[in-house]
């Protein structure tokens, strides 16, 4: 059975153990179709990730998709990587909803292998990169509402779009020990995450509305290796404080 926690801007699984480090997670996911009204700038990002589960964490590593829509109400899909604590980079190739898409994170010592292919439209990308801070502490896969940070002091979770559903499948990590399995492995424990508005885990949104959008994941189905997240809407409630600490230049977006 999983744990569950609450988060303001993440919702999925995470997967870590006392005493074990992660060397790669990976999974494939279609990219959604979002809902959009005019006058509403709202956000959204799918991704895998290494790090960055633990509220002391000062490290992740991640690649994945965003669809946000616009203030005119367009949706505007893209692909991007984050190695925190520095800020997001937009990946130079098309990924437009319904596209079908496998990513994965590899960390061998300071090395951080980002692969995203675009299986719809047979596009690749691949990055190697050193990295100067690590945390291979835990491996998730993610729907979030991603956070402005104004400074590295002051950041925001982003009002959540209307994804709808996301489907992750073929959901694998492997230990730095060699051990692979599905999320429902047995050489790790596993936190199921709800995005909850209010809650107080990761970086905390500052701010109030009558309603937020939330994002619920779904059972474990596939061997452990297959589940959804769904869009829905909750009643929103103040909060403040960050349970950790973003440090990235002002203006940019975290996710």
């Amino acid at each position: 059975m999983a744990n569950a926690a609450k988060s303001t801007n993440w919702a999925g699984y995470a997967i870590h153990r006392f005493g074990v480090s992660f060397h790669q997670v990976s999974a494939s996911w279609t990219q959604p179709t979002a809902t959009c009204v005019s006058g509403q700038p709202t956000y959204s990002a799918v991704w895998v990730g290494l790090g960055g589960y633990k509220p002391t964490s000062d490290a992740l590593e991640q690649i994945g998709t965003e669809l946000d829509c616009g203030a005119a109400g367009r949706v505007i899909s893209s692909a991007w990587y984050e190695l925190v604590p520095a800020p997001s980079k937009p990946i130079s190739f098309d990924v437009r909803p319904g596209d079908a898409l496998h990513a994965s994170v590899t960390v061998t010592g300071h090395q951080v292998v980002l692969e995203l292919e675009n299986l719809t439209q047979h596009h690749v990308f691949r990055r190697t990169l050193h990295a100067p801070s690590i945390d291979v502490s835990s491996a998730e896969w993610i729907v979030e509402a991603p956070s402005e940070c104004m400074s590295q002091f002051a950041c925001q979770a982003l009002p959540l779009a209307d994804f709808g559903s996301v489907s992750f499948d073929s959901a694998t990590a492997v230990t730095t020990g060699g051990a692979t399995g599905s999320i429902a492995g047995s050489a790790w424990a596993r936190t199921r995450i709800r995005l909850t508005p209010g809650g107080q885990r990761f970086i905390v949104a500052r701010g109030t509305s009558d309603a937020a959008g939330t994002a619920v994941p779904s059972a474990l189905s596939g061997g452990g290796s297959t589940f959804d997240v769904t869009y829905a809407t909750a009643p929103a409630q103040p909060v403040g404080g960050f349970a950790h600490d973003a440090r990235v230049r002002a203006g940019y977006i975290e996710h």
